[in-house]
């Protein structure tokens, strides 16, 4: 941006975890960024660190190379049926536009080896749209990212350094305060992405807007305090859907590793102590967070078999899992049951009714149609803890990723991604896909690099 008396970046980014997209984005169409971060342990302490790396994507190559026929439209109704019909179609239907072009660019120009998930469905998405990466990792993906990053000599990072504040000059941003253990800076600025994800840390927030949840294990990045809140209220910004959120009933117990969904999506079933399933497990992983909260207190167990166990071995969660000992065998139901504390009456009557109905002897009373197959030979199971993950209401922004007030208008210079955004999940977590946590952190983090781009032209 050509400015004789400007000496500070063209973009600061807060957030180093979806906001690297931005950072890397913006610099390879020519502008100078700063990356700051109020985590020095960011690589592997932010959200999109904990992600199974699953950015959901429609019409991509891989897909059409996979026979797969999808098209932004059809993700767009997918969401709109999960959530009701109550959600942000602005930033869906801009995140669904621009989902091919960034998976894409991700492994085109950041070198990632992307591809497309086949070997089982994710609840509610109609078609295998869900890109990832080898091991599924989040950690793995972001240190790609990183990786990428550290080779742009436009891009300089600053961490902890903490974003405070933006200065807003009749509507137009000007600046950005930084707080550093050296002091408080204000940095000029034109634009500030703000990445620093939602509240799920700030319990008083948690219990204020989600308080269903707020008894779960918090598994989120420690930073993810509401700052964009509180920045964006400060300079007129509009906030929506702050009671959505993803939760995830699949941690694993003690070693807070995710038990991937997978292993109910191929036939598992929860329990609780007294060997009972309580819900339909296919409704998606996130809203059966509140199931287990509310009806397995003293904890659940995935019930898996040898097929679903050798199924589960691409997922690098369920590996650090396995390798936790967060797996116990069994050769009977009771040896199992008496391994982990279950009632061994329960789990072996409610072993015999999953059985009838994976096999369409008789209708589950929860509702569950899909089993892929009913278990067999030994048994084994897996502890797990109710969690939240993330919160997914936050600032309101427009196609390109530009902060609004409450009359649509756009603050100048202001954007926002990821949790600190107002996602696609509707209200509450009944509403969540897969992905749709890491879509919106990258997504929104891309459309905002290319709006300020093209803005500086």
């Amino acid at each position: 941006m050509a400015d004789e008396e400007f000496e500070g970046p063209d973009v600061i980014v807060a957030g180093a975890g979806g906001g690297v997209v931005a950072a890397l984005r913006a610099a390879e169409r020519g502008l100078s960024v700063l990356l700051v971060d109020a985590d020095e342990q960011f690589r592997r302490g932010n959200n999109t660190s904990m992600s199974t790396a699953m950015i959901p994507a429609m019409g991509t190559r891989f897909q059409k190379a996979a026979g797969i026929e999808d098209s932004p439209e059809t993700f767009v109704a997918d969401v709109a049926k999960k959530t009701g019909g109550d959600y942000n179609e602005v930033a869906a239907r801009a995140l669904a536009g621009v989902s091919a072009e960034l998976v894409e660019w991700l492994s085109d120009s950041v070198g990632l080896e992307i591809d497309v998930v086949t070997d089982f469905a994710y609840p509610g998405h109609s078609v295998h749209r869900c890109h990832s990466i080898p091991g599924r990792s989040g950690s793995a993906m972001l240190t790609g990212l990183l990786d990428t990053l550290s080779k742009e000599e436009l891009v300089d990072v600053m961490t902890p350094a903490k974003l405070v504040d933006v200065v807003v000059e009749d509507g137009v941003v000007t600046g950005a305060v930084i707080e550093t253990p050296a002091g408080t800076e204000e940095i000029p600025t034109h634009a500030v992405v703000i990445a620093t994800n939602g509240y799920g840390a700030n319990r008083e927030l948690v219990a204020e807007h989600i308080p269903e949840i707020s008894g779960a294990h918090y598994h989120g990045g420690e930073y993810s305090r509401g700052d964009a809140l509180r920045i964006g209220a400060a300079v007129g910004a509009a906030s929506d859907y702050l009671d959505a959120y993803q939760g995830h009933a699949g941690l694993a117990a003690p070693s807070a590793s995710l038990a991937t969904w997978a292993t109910v999506m191929h036939g598992g079933f929860l329990v609780n102590t007294a060997g009972e399933r309580y819900g339909n497990e296919t409704t998606g992983y996130s809203e059966y967070a509140a199931q287990s909260l509310a009806h397995a207190a003293d904890g659940s167990f995935i019930i898996i078999d040898q097929r679903i166990y050798d199924a589960c071995q691409s997922f690098q969660d369920f590996l650090d899992v396995v390798e936790g000992k967060g797996v116990k065998w069994g050769d009977a139901p009771e040896e199992l049951a008496e391994a982990y504390g279950i009632d061994p009456a329960g789990l072996v009557r409610t072993l015999s009714e999953t059985r009838r109905f994976a096999a369409g002897d008789e209708e589950d009373p929860h509702g569950r149609t899909f089993w892929e197959a009913p278990l067999e030979g030994r048994l084994a199971a897996i502890r797990v803890q109710p969690a939240l993950f993330h919160t997914q209401g936050g600032l309101r922004v427009d196609e390109h990723a530009r902060v609004v007030k409450q009359d649509g208008s756009a603050i100048a210079g202001l954007y926002a991604s990821g949790g600190a955004a107002a996602g696609i999940s509707g209200h509450g977590a009944a509403g969540y896909l897969a992905g749709n946590g890491l879509l919106p952190a990258l997504g929104l983090s891309y459309l905002a690099a290319e709006d300020i781009a093209s803005r500086s032209a």
